[in-house]
C-alpha cells in the first residue's frame, strides 16, 4: 500500500507522519501528526500512533503488533512541563493491544501483549516487560531483566536465550511483514 494514499495516515496541525518507503503500514491503521516510522518497521492491524501533542519514533525493524496504541503526554493547561515523547528504538517488539504513553523503549527492548508503559517510563535494551504488566510513571526497567505484575516488579534477569529468542522475533516480523506486504 502506498503510505501516501494510506487513509489512517494523516497531518495534524501542520505536522505530517514522516514513514520510510520499507515500513509497513497495514489496513487500519492510524498515524496523525508528529510521528517518524523509520526503514522496515511494521505497524499491525488497528494499531494507533496518535502524535499530535509530540513525537512518536518507531524505530528500525521495529514492529507494533496489531490494536497497540502509542500517544505523548502534552503541556497541561496551567501546568508548566515539557511534553513527554514516546520514542522506540530499534529492533523493539511491542505486543499486541499494549499501551505506550509518553515513554521510551530502547533498542531490543520488548514490551508484551497487553502491557502499559506510563509517562517517563523507560524500558531498557533487551529488557522485557511482560505480558499484562503496568509499569508506574517514571519506573524503568533495566537493561537484561524481566518486569511482572501490576504494578510492575523486577522478576529476574533473562537468559541468553530469550535474549536470542527477541532478535529473532524482530527478524520473524521484518519477513511477515514482507509476506502480508505482497498478499
Amino acid at each position: 500500500m502506498n503510505h501516501n494514499t494510506h487513509p489512517g495516515i494523516r497531518p495534524y496541525r501542520g505536522k505530517h507522519p514522516q514513514i520510510h518507503p520499507t515500513a509497513f503500514i497495514a489496513p487500519g491503521v492510524q498515524i496523525i501528526g508528529d510521528v517518524t516510522v523509520c526503514e522496515k518497521a511494521s505497524i499491525w492491524y488497528n494499531c494507533v500512533l496518535r502524535g499530535d501533542l509530540g513525537p512518536i519514533h518507531v524505530g528500525a525493524r521495529s514492529n507494533l503488533q496489531d490494536g497497540t496504541v502509542i500517544h505523548v503526554e502534552g503541556p497541561r493547561d496551567g501546568h508548566a512541563g515539557a511534553v513527554l515523547p514516546t520514542l522506540i528504538g530499534e529492533d523493539a517488539l511491542i505486543g499486541h493491544m499494549a499501551l505506550l504513553h509518553g515513554c521510551t523503549v530502547a533498542d531490543r527492548g520488548f514490551v508484551g501483549m497487553g502491557a502499559i508503559v506510563m509517562d517517563g517510563g523507560a524500558i531498557g535494551s533487551q529488557a522485557i516487560l511482560a505480558a499484562g504488566a503496568l509499569l508506574p510513571p517514571g519506573k524503568a526497567v533495566p537493561e537484561g531483566e524481566l518486569w511482572t505484575g501490576r504494578p510492575a516488579r523486577h522478576a529476574r534477569r533473562l537468559s541468553p536465550h530469550e535474549i536470542a529468542e527477541m532478535a529473532s522475533q524482530t527478524e520473524h516480523y521484518i519477513e511477515l511483514a514482507a509476506h502480508h506486504r505482497e498478499s
